[in-house]
């Protein structure tokens, strides 16, 4: 007995089988529970650059395109010219977050540096895409030589918005402002979290003073939609109301943004007819996504369809876990 249990050798998990875990949880969209493998895949061995690549993609998946390409960035650093489908990546990224002049730079690195590979067809398809848009990459000079600082800024406000942190988003959101005067995005998310904070009267004061300036601006109809929704101001909430009920934007972002609002201020019906019509895979990166399409889809009766939706935000997000979820809410 003492001989054999000496001779017993101990079972040592490495890269690979952390990373068979790793696939197994993405493949099952277990995105959180797949982040954990690929991260103790890359600690058991940092020498193998597919666990990074892996995980970047993960990251993709769930909206958080500035880490992917951190990621990615830094595989190309380490292995040179032996992952050059890091380039499409980074691209296909770069567009998400609608950096079009870098997703066009980095396409076509790849297709000069890969002609033949296995990217080449949607690398084609990503740049007729970007060829059409041409006119907003030249509209965004001065956003390229400073987009590293103002996208951490960006994806850290973001980060405390949807958690409901205004203590935290508005030191960040008021340093964006001063440090980047010209977008316009800080001061609406600024007015934002401020009204939530508890300073109401300011935050309607300074959208309704831009409302003045930019009447069709989507940002701040729907602030002040959700603003004049919790003062209880139902004329002028009206008003607003049907200057975005016929409004459809492209970007997927505004539409969020617009599906948000409805749900917000009540719209139920509205709101679940937008939020059908969102991409998911574009907005996994969003915790608002899960908890207002979640609620809108529960009180129009779609219950399966809204308990879905939860679980699958409670498991990218761990604050949704300890929400009350919308069957357990009263109904504004």
């Amino acid at each position: 007995m003492e001989s054999s249990v000496n001779n017993v050798i101990p079972f040592i998990p490495e890269g690979d089988f952390y990373f068979s875990k790793g696939v197994q949880a993405f493949q099952k969209r277990k995105f959180d529970i797949a982040l954990k493998w690929f991260k103790k895949a890359t600690e058991a061995d940092p020498t193998e650059p597919l666990y990074s690549c892996q995980m970047s993609v993960v990251y993709t998946e769930i909206g958080a395109y500035h880490a992917a390409n951190q990621i990615l960035t830094e595989v190309i650093k380490k292995q040179g010219e032996a992952y050059l489908d890091c380039y499409y990546l980074i691209a296909n990224n770069y567009a998400h977050l609608g950096l079009l002049r870098d997703a066009k730079k980095y396409a076509t690195i790849y297709l000069e540096k890969d002609p033949e590979g296995e990217f080449k067809e949607e690398t084609e398809q990503l740049l007729s895409v970007l060829e059409l848009s041409e006119e907003d990459i030249e509209d965004d000079d001065w956003l390229v030589e400073e987009e590293d600082e103002l996208l951490i800024y960006q994806e850290t406000a973001f980060y405390h918005l949807e958690r409901k942190d205004w203590k935290k988003a508005l030191p960040l959101l008021q340093e964006m402002m001063t440090l980047f005067p010209d977008h316009m995005t800080a001061k609406h998310e600024y007015a934002y979290a401020l009204f939530f904070s508890g300073e109401r009267k300011e935050a309607v004061r300074l959208e309704e003073q831009w409302l003045k300036k930019q009447p069709t601006s989507i940002f701040i109809l729907t602030n002040l939609m959700m603003f004049y929704y919790e003062q209880d101001e139902q004329e002028r909430l009206n008003q607003i109301k049907q200057s975005l009920i016929n409004l459809f934007p492209i970007h997927e972002q505004q539409k969020l943004r617009i599906a948000i609002a409805f749900a917000h201020v009540g719209c139920d019906a509205i709101a679940y007819s937008r939020f059908l019509l969102l991409s998911k895979k574009q907005l996994r990166g969003h915790i608002n996504y899960y908890r207002y399409f979640s609620k809108v889809a529960y009180f129009v009766g779609d219950e399966q369809r809204a308990r879905r939706i939860w679980e699958e935000g409670s498991m990218l997000y761990s604050i949704l876990k300890i929400e009350p979820a919308p069957w357990h809410q009263p109904k504004k």
